[in-house]
Protein backbone atom coordinates (compact mmCIF):
# COMPACT_ATOMS: atom_id res chain seq x y z
CA UNK A 1 0.00 0.00 0.00
CA UNK A 2 1.16 3.51 -0.79
CA UNK A 3 0.11 5.81 2.07
CA UNK A 4 0.37 9.56 2.55
CA UNK A 5 2.01 10.54 5.88
CA UNK A 6 -1.20 11.16 7.89
CA UNK A 7 -2.70 7.85 6.71
CA UNK A 8 0.53 6.00 7.46
CA UNK A 9 0.32 7.22 11.07
CA UNK A 10 -3.28 5.98 11.50
CA UNK A 11 -3.75 2.17 11.33
CA UNK A 12 -7.52 2.67 11.01
CA UNK A 13 -6.92 4.46 7.70
CA UNK A 14 -5.00 1.44 6.44
CA UNK A 15 -8.31 -0.40 6.16
CA UNK A 16 -9.76 2.28 3.87
CA UNK A 17 -6.75 2.07 1.54
CA UNK A 18 -6.65 -1.74 1.61
CA UNK A 19 -10.40 -1.97 0.95
CA UNK A 20 -10.07 0.32 -2.06
CA UNK A 21 -7.10 -1.62 -3.46
CA UNK A 22 -8.74 -5.02 -2.95
CA UNK A 23 -12.25 -4.02 -3.95
CA UNK A 24 -13.85 -5.29 -0.75
CA UNK A 25 -16.00 -3.51 1.85
CA UNK A 26 -13.96 -2.00 4.66
CA UNK A 27 -16.04 -3.94 7.18
CA UNK A 28 -14.85 -7.21 5.67
CA UNK A 29 -11.25 -6.43 6.63
CA UNK A 30 -10.87 -7.91 10.10
CA UNK A 31 -7.18 -7.38 10.59
CA UNK A 32 -4.08 -5.92 8.92
CA UNK A 33 -0.74 -7.43 9.86
CA UNK A 34 2.12 -5.07 8.79
CA UNK A 35 5.19 -6.84 7.43
CA UNK A 36 7.50 -4.09 6.16
CA UNK A 37 7.28 -0.28 6.22
CA UNK A 38 9.52 2.20 4.40
CA UNK A 39 9.56 5.87 3.47
CA UNK A 40 9.80 6.81 -0.21
CA UNK A 41 10.83 10.42 -0.93
CA UNK A 42 11.89 10.03 -4.56
CA UNK A 43 9.01 12.16 -5.79
CA UNK A 44 6.36 12.99 -3.21
CA UNK A 45 6.87 11.80 0.37
CA UNK A 46 4.87 8.60 0.88
CA UNK A 47 5.13 5.49 3.00
CA UNK A 48 5.03 2.02 1.48
CA UNK A 49 3.48 -0.65 3.64
CA UNK A 50 3.63 -4.35 2.86
CA UNK A 51 0.94 -6.13 4.85
CA UNK A 52 -1.05 -9.33 5.19
CA UNK A 53 -4.81 -8.67 5.03
CA UNK A 54 -7.37 -10.90 6.78
CA UNK A 55 -10.72 -10.68 4.97
CA UNK A 56 -13.81 -12.13 6.59
CA UNK A 57 -11.80 -13.99 9.21
CA UNK A 58 -10.12 -13.05 12.48
CA UNK A 59 -6.40 -13.24 13.06
CA UNK A 60 -5.78 -16.95 13.79
CA UNK A 61 -2.98 -16.28 16.27
CA UNK A 62 -1.81 -13.71 18.80
CA UNK A 63 0.67 -11.12 17.54
CA UNK A 64 1.87 -10.34 21.02
CA UNK A 65 5.50 -11.30 21.52
CA UNK A 66 5.91 -13.17 24.79
CA UNK A 67 9.19 -12.84 26.64
CA UNK A 68 11.27 -16.02 26.49
CA UNK A 69 11.62 -18.05 29.67
CA UNK A 70 14.87 -19.80 30.48
CA UNK A 71 15.59 -22.82 32.63
CA UNK A 72 17.83 -22.38 35.69
CA UNK A 73 21.48 -22.62 34.59
CA UNK A 74 23.10 -21.70 37.91
CA UNK A 75 24.66 -25.16 38.23
CA UNK A 76 25.38 -25.68 34.54
CA UNK A 77 28.63 -25.43 32.58
CA UNK A 78 29.97 -21.84 32.92
CA UNK A 79 31.10 -19.81 29.91
CA UNK A 80 32.97 -16.55 30.54
CA UNK A 81 31.97 -13.54 28.44
CA UNK A 82 34.26 -10.52 28.57
CA UNK A 83 32.21 -7.43 27.74
CA UNK A 84 28.51 -6.60 28.14
CA UNK A 85 27.93 -4.97 24.75
CA UNK A 86 25.54 -6.38 22.13
CA UNK A 87 27.92 -9.23 21.23
CA UNK A 88 28.30 -10.27 24.87
CA UNK A 89 24.63 -9.88 25.82
CA UNK A 90 23.29 -11.80 22.84
CA UNK A 91 25.92 -14.49 23.33
CA UNK A 92 24.71 -14.77 26.93
CA UNK A 93 21.04 -15.09 25.93
CA UNK A 94 21.94 -17.75 23.36
CA UNK A 95 23.89 -19.71 25.98
CA UNK A 96 20.92 -19.52 28.36
CA UNK A 97 18.59 -20.81 25.68
CA UNK A 98 20.86 -23.82 25.26
CA UNK A 99 21.41 -24.61 28.93
CA UNK A 100 24.85 -23.08 29.57
CA UNK A 101 25.69 -20.55 32.27
CA UNK A 102 26.99 -17.13 31.10
CA UNK A 103 29.40 -15.33 33.42
CA UNK A 104 29.74 -11.74 32.15
CA UNK A 105 32.68 -9.60 33.23
CA UNK A 106 32.35 -5.91 32.35
CA UNK A 107 35.00 -3.26 32.99
CA UNK A 108 32.40 -0.49 33.21
CA UNK A 109 29.35 0.19 35.34
CA UNK A 110 25.79 -0.99 35.01
CA UNK A 111 23.70 0.99 32.55
CA UNK A 112 22.09 3.23 35.20
CA UNK A 113 25.31 4.17 37.02
CA UNK A 114 27.05 4.65 33.67
CA UNK A 115 24.60 7.44 32.80
CA UNK A 116 26.10 9.66 35.54
CA UNK A 117 29.63 9.33 34.11
CA UNK A 118 28.35 10.15 30.63
CA UNK A 119 26.60 13.27 31.92
CA UNK A 120 29.90 14.47 33.45
CA UNK A 121 31.64 13.82 30.13
CA UNK A 122 28.96 15.68 28.18
CA UNK A 123 29.44 18.69 30.43
CA UNK A 124 33.18 18.57 29.77
CA UNK A 125 33.98 17.95 33.44
CA UNK A 126 35.47 14.46 33.70
CA UNK A 127 36.31 11.33 31.72
CA UNK A 128 36.03 7.97 33.46
CA UNK A 129 38.27 5.70 31.39
CA UNK A 130 36.22 2.61 32.30
CA UNK A 131 32.73 4.14 32.10
CA UNK A 132 31.96 6.34 29.09
CA UNK A 133 30.32 6.21 25.66
CA UNK A 134 32.33 3.11 24.73
CA UNK A 135 32.68 1.19 27.99
CA UNK A 136 29.95 -0.02 30.32
CA UNK A 137 26.85 -2.19 30.24
CA UNK A 138 25.32 -2.22 26.76
CA UNK A 139 28.54 -1.23 25.01
CA UNK A 140 29.05 1.63 22.60
CA UNK A 141 25.57 1.37 21.08
CA UNK A 142 23.61 2.07 24.28
CA UNK A 143 24.36 5.78 24.53
CA UNK A 144 25.07 6.40 20.87
CA UNK A 145 21.80 5.98 19.04
CA UNK A 146 20.60 2.41 18.74
CA UNK A 147 20.36 2.19 14.95
CA UNK A 148 19.53 -1.39 13.98
CA UNK A 149 19.92 -1.34 10.21
CA UNK A 150 22.51 -3.77 8.90
CA UNK A 151 23.63 -5.13 5.56
CA UNK A 152 25.05 -8.23 7.29
CA UNK A 153 21.89 -10.33 7.05
CA UNK A 154 23.82 -13.31 5.66
CA UNK A 155 25.86 -13.56 8.86
CA UNK A 156 22.92 -14.58 11.02
CA UNK A 157 19.25 -14.17 11.80
CA UNK A 158 18.45 -10.46 11.98
CA UNK A 159 14.87 -11.27 12.91
CA UNK A 160 15.90 -13.19 16.03
CA UNK A 161 17.95 -10.20 17.24
CA UNK A 162 15.07 -7.77 16.71
CA UNK A 163 12.59 -10.15 18.36
CA UNK A 164 14.75 -10.41 21.48
CA UNK A 165 14.94 -6.62 21.65
CA UNK A 166 11.13 -6.41 21.46
CA UNK A 167 10.84 -9.08 24.17
CA UNK A 168 12.91 -6.84 26.43
CA UNK A 169 11.01 -3.62 25.81
CA UNK A 170 11.71 -2.27 22.33
CA UNK A 171 8.75 -1.13 20.21
CA UNK A 172 7.54 -3.79 17.80
CA UNK A 173 7.89 -1.14 15.07
CA UNK A 174 11.50 -2.32 14.71
CA UNK A 175 10.17 -5.59 13.28
CA UNK A 176 8.64 -3.85 10.24
CA UNK A 177 10.62 -0.64 9.69
CA UNK A 178 13.12 -0.72 6.83
CA UNK A 179 15.60 1.25 8.97
CA UNK A 180 14.72 0.34 12.58
CA UNK A 181 15.89 2.57 15.40
CA UNK A 182 15.37 2.47 19.16
CA UNK A 183 16.93 5.65 20.53
CA UNK A 184 19.41 6.38 23.28
CA UNK A 185 16.62 7.32 25.70
CA UNK A 186 15.00 3.86 25.47
CA UNK A 187 17.99 1.55 25.15
CA UNK A 188 19.10 1.62 28.83
CA UNK A 189 15.80 0.09 29.98
CA UNK A 190 16.06 -2.63 27.34
CA UNK A 191 19.64 -3.46 28.37
CA UNK A 192 18.64 -3.64 32.04
CA UNK A 193 15.78 -6.00 31.11
CA UNK A 194 18.27 -8.27 29.31
CA UNK A 195 20.44 -8.37 32.40
CA UNK A 196 17.44 -9.39 34.52
CA UNK A 197 16.67 -12.24 32.10
CA UNK A 198 20.25 -13.46 32.47
CA UNK A 199 20.54 -13.17 36.25
CA UNK A 200 17.05 -14.57 36.96
CA UNK A 201 18.05 -17.72 35.06
CA UNK A 202 21.26 -18.12 37.07
CA UNK A 203 23.75 -16.23 34.91
CA UNK A 204 26.24 -13.92 36.61
CA UNK A 205 27.33 -10.30 36.07
CA UNK A 206 30.48 -8.66 37.44
CA UNK A 207 30.78 -4.91 36.89
CA UNK A 208 33.78 -2.61 37.44
CA UNK A 209 36.16 -5.49 36.77
CA UNK A 210 38.69 -5.15 33.99
CA UNK A 211 40.10 -8.45 32.73
CA UNK A 212 43.88 -8.15 32.93
CA UNK A 213 45.11 -11.62 31.97
CA UNK A 214 44.11 -14.97 30.55
CA UNK A 215 44.70 -18.24 32.35
CA UNK A 216 46.30 -20.45 29.69
CA UNK A 217 47.72 -23.95 29.92
CA UNK A 218 49.32 -25.73 26.95
CA UNK A 219 47.44 -23.61 24.44
CA UNK A 220 44.07 -24.06 26.14
CA UNK A 221 41.97 -21.51 27.99
CA UNK A 222 41.37 -22.27 31.67
CA UNK A 223 39.88 -18.93 32.70
CA UNK A 224 40.71 -15.24 33.22
CA UNK A 225 41.82 -12.90 35.99
CA UNK A 226 40.75 -9.30 36.59
CA UNK A 227 42.67 -6.23 37.75
CA UNK A 228 41.56 -6.85 41.35
CA UNK A 229 43.16 -10.29 41.39
CA UNK A 230 39.93 -12.30 41.10
CA UNK A 231 40.07 -15.46 38.99
CA UNK A 232 37.17 -16.90 36.96
CA UNK A 233 37.54 -20.51 35.87
CA UNK A 234 36.04 -21.88 32.65
CA UNK A 235 37.42 -23.56 29.54
CA UNK A 236 35.46 -21.32 27.15
CA UNK A 237 35.88 -17.53 27.00
CA UNK A 238 34.02 -15.27 24.56
CA UNK A 239 36.07 -12.10 24.06
CA UNK A 240 33.56 -9.34 23.20
CA UNK A 241 35.27 -6.17 24.40
CA UNK A 242 34.42 -3.69 21.61
CA UNK A 243 36.58 -1.67 19.23
CA UNK A 244 38.14 0.64 21.86
CA UNK A 245 39.55 -1.81 24.42
CA UNK A 246 43.17 -1.25 23.45
CA UNK A 247 44.49 -2.70 26.71
CA UNK A 248 42.90 -6.03 25.77
CA UNK A 249 44.91 -6.13 22.55
CA UNK A 250 48.08 -5.50 24.57
CA UNK A 251 47.11 -8.26 27.00
CA UNK A 252 46.76 -10.75 24.15
CA UNK A 253 50.15 -9.82 22.70
CA UNK A 254 51.71 -10.18 26.16
CA UNK A 255 50.39 -13.75 26.15
CA UNK A 256 52.10 -14.32 22.80
CA UNK A 257 48.84 -14.48 20.83
CA UNK A 258 48.65 -13.35 17.22
CA UNK A 259 46.92 -10.12 16.22
CA UNK A 260 46.99 -8.28 12.89
CA UNK A 261 46.37 -4.71 11.73
CA UNK A 262 43.10 -4.31 9.83
CA UNK A 263 41.88 -1.79 7.23
CA UNK A 264 39.29 0.57 8.69
CA UNK A 265 38.15 4.16 8.05
CA UNK A 266 38.61 7.62 9.59
CA UNK A 267 37.40 11.13 8.94
CA UNK A 268 35.24 13.78 10.54
CA UNK A 269 31.71 14.21 11.88
CA UNK A 270 29.63 16.74 9.99
CA UNK A 271 26.63 18.60 11.36
CA UNK A 272 23.91 20.42 9.39
CA UNK A 273 20.68 22.07 10.51
CA UNK A 274 18.07 19.29 10.37
CA UNK A 275 15.69 21.65 8.55
CA UNK A 276 18.20 21.94 5.70
CA UNK A 277 18.54 18.16 5.34
CA UNK A 278 14.73 17.88 5.44
CA UNK A 279 14.40 20.43 2.65
CA UNK A 280 17.05 18.76 0.50
CA UNK A 281 15.63 15.26 0.92
CA UNK A 282 11.89 15.98 0.98
CA UNK A 283 11.78 19.17 -1.13
CA UNK A 284 9.32 20.71 1.31
CA UNK A 285 9.70 23.59 3.77
CA UNK A 286 7.88 21.94 6.70
CA UNK A 287 7.76 18.17 7.09
CA UNK A 288 5.03 18.36 9.73
CA UNK A 289 4.30 15.86 12.52
CA UNK A 290 3.94 12.70 10.40
CA UNK A 291 7.21 12.73 8.46
CA UNK A 292 10.38 11.76 10.36
CA UNK A 293 13.58 13.78 10.40
CA UNK A 294 15.28 13.17 7.05
CA UNK A 295 18.31 10.95 6.82
CA UNK A 296 20.88 10.35 4.10
CA UNK A 297 23.37 7.74 3.00
CA UNK A 298 26.20 8.92 0.79
CA UNK A 299 29.10 7.10 -0.83
CA UNK A 300 31.58 7.98 -3.54
CA UNK A 301 35.00 7.10 -4.88
CA UNK A 302 37.68 9.77 -4.43
CA UNK A 303 41.06 9.10 -6.01
CA UNK A 304 40.56 5.35 -5.80
CA UNK A 305 39.27 5.26 -2.21
CA UNK A 306 35.81 4.87 -0.79
CA UNK A 307 34.40 7.86 1.09
CA UNK A 308 31.07 7.33 2.84
CA UNK A 309 28.64 8.61 5.44
CA UNK A 310 28.63 6.59 8.63
CA UNK A 311 26.25 6.41 11.61
CA UNK A 312 23.98 9.19 10.32
CA UNK A 313 21.93 10.67 13.19
CA UNK A 314 18.89 12.71 12.11
CA UNK A 315 17.62 14.95 14.87
CA UNK A 316 20.69 14.02 16.86
CA UNK A 317 23.66 15.41 18.76
CA UNK A 318 27.44 15.04 18.60
CA UNK A 319 29.03 13.51 21.69
CA UNK A 320 32.56 13.06 23.12
CA UNK A 321 33.63 9.43 22.66
CA UNK A 322 37.20 9.35 24.00
CA UNK A 323 38.21 6.47 26.26
CA UNK A 324 41.52 7.77 27.57
CA UNK A 325 43.10 11.05 28.58
CA UNK A 326 45.04 12.96 25.96
CA UNK A 327 42.71 12.14 23.06
CA UNK A 328 39.65 13.67 21.41
CA UNK A 329 37.10 11.52 19.61
CA UNK A 330 33.58 12.42 18.45
CA UNK A 331 30.54 10.30 17.68
CA UNK A 332 26.82 10.88 17.12
CA UNK A 333 23.56 9.79 18.75
CA UNK A 334 19.87 10.59 18.77
CA UNK A 335 16.89 9.88 20.99
CA UNK A 336 13.84 7.94 19.86
CA UNK A 337 11.95 11.09 18.81
CA UNK A 338 14.92 12.42 16.82
CA UNK A 339 13.83 15.94 17.67
CA UNK A 340 17.12 17.83 17.90
CA UNK A 341 17.42 20.75 15.42
CA UNK A 342 20.62 19.20 14.09
CA UNK A 343 21.55 16.32 11.79
CA UNK A 344 25.02 14.78 12.05
CA UNK A 345 26.95 12.00 10.37
CA UNK A 346 30.43 10.59 10.25
CA UNK A 347 32.12 11.03 6.87
CA UNK A 348 34.93 8.51 6.64
CA UNK A 349 37.72 7.66 4.21
CA UNK A 350 38.97 4.10 3.78
CA UNK A 351 42.34 3.51 5.43
CA UNK A 352 44.66 0.99 3.78
CA UNK A 353 47.95 -0.70 4.79
CA UNK A 354 50.04 1.82 2.84
CA UNK A 355 48.72 4.56 5.14
CA UNK A 356 50.23 3.15 8.32
CA UNK A 357 53.71 2.36 6.97
CA UNK A 358 55.33 4.94 9.26
CA UNK A 359 53.98 2.95 12.22
CA UNK A 360 55.15 -0.46 10.99
CA UNK A 361 57.49 -0.81 13.97
CA UNK A 362 54.33 -1.16 16.12
CA UNK A 363 53.64 -4.52 14.45
CA UNK A 364 49.99 -5.55 14.86
CA UNK A 365 49.27 -2.12 16.37
CA UNK A 366 50.40 -0.16 13.30
CA UNK A 367 46.88 0.81 12.19
CA UNK A 368 45.90 1.50 15.80
CA UNK A 369 48.86 3.85 16.21
CA UNK A 370 47.73 5.80 13.13
CA UNK A 371 44.29 6.08 14.73
CA UNK A 372 45.77 7.13 18.07
CA UNK A 373 48.01 9.75 16.46
CA UNK A 374 44.98 11.47 14.93
CA UNK A 375 43.10 11.46 18.24
CA UNK A 376 46.08 12.97 20.06
CA UNK A 377 46.36 15.67 17.41
CA UNK A 378 42.67 16.52 17.89
CA UNK A 379 43.28 16.81 21.64
CA UNK A 380 46.10 19.29 21.07
CA UNK A 381 43.90 21.32 18.70
CA UNK A 382 41.18 21.44 21.35
CA UNK A 383 43.55 23.21 23.72
CA UNK A 384 43.90 19.98 25.69
CA UNK A 385 40.26 20.29 26.84
CA UNK A 386 37.02 18.41 26.25
CA UNK A 387 36.18 20.75 23.38
CA UNK A 388 36.40 19.49 19.80
CA UNK A 389 38.38 21.07 16.96
CA UNK A 390 36.00 22.31 14.28
CA UNK A 391 35.80 24.12 10.95
CA UNK A 392 33.07 25.38 8.65
CA UNK A 393 32.54 22.99 5.76
CA UNK A 394 33.11 25.73 3.17
CA UNK A 395 36.33 26.83 4.88
CA UNK A 396 37.57 23.24 4.95
CA UNK A 397 37.26 22.79 1.18
CA UNK A 398 38.92 26.19 0.60
CA UNK A 399 41.74 25.47 3.06
CA UNK A 400 41.24 28.36 5.45
CA UNK A 401 40.66 28.77 9.17
CA UNK A 402 37.10 29.61 10.19
CA UNK A 403 36.70 33.04 11.79
CA UNK A 404 33.42 31.88 13.32
CA UNK A 405 31.57 28.59 13.70
CA UNK A 406 27.90 27.68 13.29
CA UNK A 407 25.83 26.71 16.30
CA UNK A 408 26.43 23.08 17.25
CA UNK A 409 24.91 20.34 19.41
CA UNK A 410 28.33 19.39 20.81
CA UNK A 411 27.90 20.39 24.43
CA UNK A 412 31.53 20.76 25.62
CA UNK A 413 32.06 23.35 22.87
CA UNK A 414 34.08 23.80 19.67
CA UNK A 415 37.47 25.35 18.90
CA UNK A 416 38.09 26.77 15.42
CA UNK A 417 40.92 24.66 13.97
CA UNK A 418 42.56 23.99 10.58
CA UNK A 419 41.21 20.47 10.14
CA UNK A 420 42.30 20.53 6.49
CA UNK A 421 45.91 20.65 7.72
CA UNK A 422 45.54 18.44 10.78
CA UNK A 423 44.13 15.46 8.90
CA UNK A 424 46.52 13.24 6.94
CA UNK A 425 46.58 14.45 3.38
CA UNK A 426 45.16 11.17 2.05
CA UNK A 427 42.04 11.85 4.14
CA UNK A 428 41.64 15.62 3.78
CA UNK A 429 42.02 15.73 -0.01
CA UNK A 430 39.55 12.90 -0.52
CA UNK A 431 37.06 14.51 1.86
CA UNK A 432 37.19 17.70 -0.22
CA UNK A 433 36.52 15.74 -3.41
CA UNK A 434 33.73 13.82 -1.74
CA UNK A 435 32.01 16.96 -0.44
CA UNK A 436 31.76 18.39 -3.95
CA UNK A 437 30.35 15.09 -5.20
CA UNK A 438 27.90 14.84 -2.31
CA UNK A 439 26.69 18.35 -3.11
CA UNK A 440 25.81 17.18 -6.62
CA UNK A 441 23.76 14.34 -5.15
CA UNK A 442 22.20 16.53 -2.43
CA UNK A 443 22.17 20.12 -3.68
CA UNK A 444 22.88 22.37 -0.73
CA UNK A 445 24.87 19.80 1.26
CA UNK A 446 28.08 21.84 0.85
CA UNK A 447 27.26 24.91 2.89
CA UNK A 448 28.68 27.40 5.40
CA UNK A 449 25.87 26.33 7.74
CA UNK A 450 27.56 22.94 8.18
CA UNK A 451 30.36 22.40 10.67
CA UNK A 452 33.01 19.65 10.68
CA UNK A 453 34.21 18.32 14.04
CA UNK A 454 37.23 16.15 14.68
CA UNK A 455 37.78 13.40 14.60
CA UNK A 456 35.58 10.45 13.63
CA UNK A 457 38.22 7.79 14.20
CA UNK A 458 36.37 4.85 15.83
CA UNK A 459 34.31 3.63 12.87
CA UNK A 460 35.58 0.08 13.44
CA UNK A 461 38.48 -1.78 14.97
CA UNK A 462 41.95 -1.19 13.44
CA UNK A 463 42.97 -4.62 14.80
CA UNK A 464 41.72 -8.10 13.97
CA UNK A 465 42.01 -11.01 16.40
CA UNK A 466 42.29 -14.12 14.19
CA UNK A 467 40.01 -17.12 14.67
CA UNK A 468 39.43 -20.41 12.87
CA UNK A 469 36.58 -20.35 10.35
CA UNK A 470 35.04 -23.54 11.70
CA UNK A 471 35.52 -23.50 15.48
CA UNK A 472 35.78 -19.66 15.80
CA UNK A 473 38.60 -20.21 18.32
CA UNK A 474 41.85 -18.28 18.25
CA UNK A 475 44.45 -20.47 16.50
CA UNK A 476 46.80 -20.32 19.52
CA UNK A 477 44.25 -20.49 22.33
CA UNK A 478 41.70 -23.27 22.22
CA UNK A 479 38.55 -22.08 23.95
CA UNK A 480 39.10 -18.36 23.30
CA UNK A 481 36.42 -16.98 20.97
CA UNK A 482 37.23 -13.50 19.57
CA UNK A 483 33.85 -11.87 18.94
CA UNK A 484 32.14 -8.76 17.61
CA UNK A 485 33.52 -5.35 16.68
CA UNK A 486 36.59 -5.49 18.88
CA UNK A 487 37.78 -8.68 17.22
CA UNK A 488 37.14 -7.28 13.74
CA UNK A 489 34.09 -9.39 12.80
CA UNK A 490 31.20 -6.94 13.10
CA UNK A 491 30.27 -3.28 12.80
CA UNK A 492 27.17 -2.09 14.64
CA UNK A 493 24.61 -3.34 17.13
CA UNK A 494 22.88 -5.99 15.02
CA UNK A 495 25.96 -7.47 13.34
CA UNK A 496 27.70 -7.60 16.73
CA UNK A 497 24.68 -9.29 18.29
CA UNK A 498 24.60 -11.88 15.49
CA UNK A 499 28.31 -12.57 15.92
CA UNK A 500 27.70 -13.04 19.65
CA UNK A 501 25.00 -15.59 18.85
CA UNK A 502 27.32 -17.32 16.40
CA UNK A 503 30.16 -17.58 18.93
CA UNK A 504 27.76 -18.90 21.57
CA UNK A 505 26.66 -21.65 19.18
CA UNK A 506 30.32 -22.47 18.50
CA UNK A 507 30.84 -22.83 22.26
CA UNK A 508 27.80 -25.08 22.45
CA UNK A 509 29.39 -27.48 19.95
CA UNK A 510 32.25 -28.06 22.43
CA UNK A 511 29.86 -29.52 24.94
CA UNK A 512 27.06 -30.83 22.69
CA UNK A 513 28.76 -31.82 19.40
CA UNK A 514 25.55 -33.28 17.97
Amino acid sequence: MKLNPPDAADPERWKHVAASLLGVPKGRIYHIKPLKRSLDARNKVVFRLKAEIFIGEPLPFSEKIIKSSYADVSRKQPVIIIGAGPAGLFAALTLLENGLKPVIIERGKDVKARKYDISLLNRGEKLNTDSNYCFGEGGAGTYSDGKLYTRSSKRGDVGSVLKLLVEHGASDDILIDAHPHIGTDRLPGIIASMRRSITEAGGEFYFNRRVSSLILSKGKIRGVADHLGNEYIADSVILATGHSARDVYSMLVNHGLLLEPKPFAMGIRIEHPQALIDKIQYRIDDRGPHIPAATYSLVTQADGRGVFSFCMCPGGIIVPAATDSGETVVNGMSNSRRNSPFANSGIAVAVEPSDWQEFESAGPFAALELQRSLERKAFELSGRTFKAPAQKMTDFVKGRLSSSLPQSSYNPGLVSSPLHEALPRFISERLKMAFYDFDKKMKGFLTADAVLTGFESRTSSPVRIPRHDDTLCHPQADGLYPCGEGAGYAGGIVSSAMDGQRCAMAVLKRYKPD
